[in-house]
């Protein structure tokens, strides 16, 4: 599991448009939130993109960007976006690199049976490309704003 003020495993993967995005476009200017969750338009992962959606503005006056992680295309992102006017990046980990580079995808059992899923979690990168908080088995309800109090508490 990754430990807090460890630098934060670096990426480069494709977002909601096709285009690059890279843990180092943000060094020295952003902090960064990477929440991962397990797929789009589902209940849980609705709600939680929602709420990250309702404070973008909060998080931008802290210089702050939200990027969602799930193994999904970038397709099904796009649907995800315009279905809930969404305000937020998404990843397509579709080969799981990143999922396993910030060991979220773990195996689960569901109803007797045992599969690997994304496990929902939460980093927060500071402007240094630093994990200045590292959030595992993150519940959704309240979550986002509770990404804003740490944020705003430092």
């Amino acid at each position: 599991m990754l430990q807090v003020n460890q630098p934060a495993p670096l990426f480069s993967s494709k977002n909601q448009h096709n285009e690059t995005v890279n843990l180092n476009d943000f060094k020295d200017k952003k902090h960064v939130v990477l929440y991962f969750y397990p797929k789009d338009d589902t209940p849980g992962c609705t709600i939680e993109a929602n709420d990250f959606t309702r404070l973008a503005s909060e998080f931008a006056k802290l210089d702050t960007v939200i990027i969602g992680v799930s193994k999904d295309s970038c397709s099904s992102h796009v649907d995800f976006i315009k279905k809930y006017d969404l305000k937020v990046d998404l990843l397509a980990d579709v080969e799981g690199e990143l999922c396993v580079a910030y060991d979220v995808w773990r195996e689960r059992e569901k109803n007797g049976v045992k599969s690997m899923a994304v496990l929902r979690s939460t980093f927060i990168i500071d402007k240094q490309g630093n994990l200045a908080e590292v959030i595992y088995g993150v519940n959704h309800e309240g979550h986002a704003q509770e990404v804003l109090e740490k944020i705003k508490s430092w």
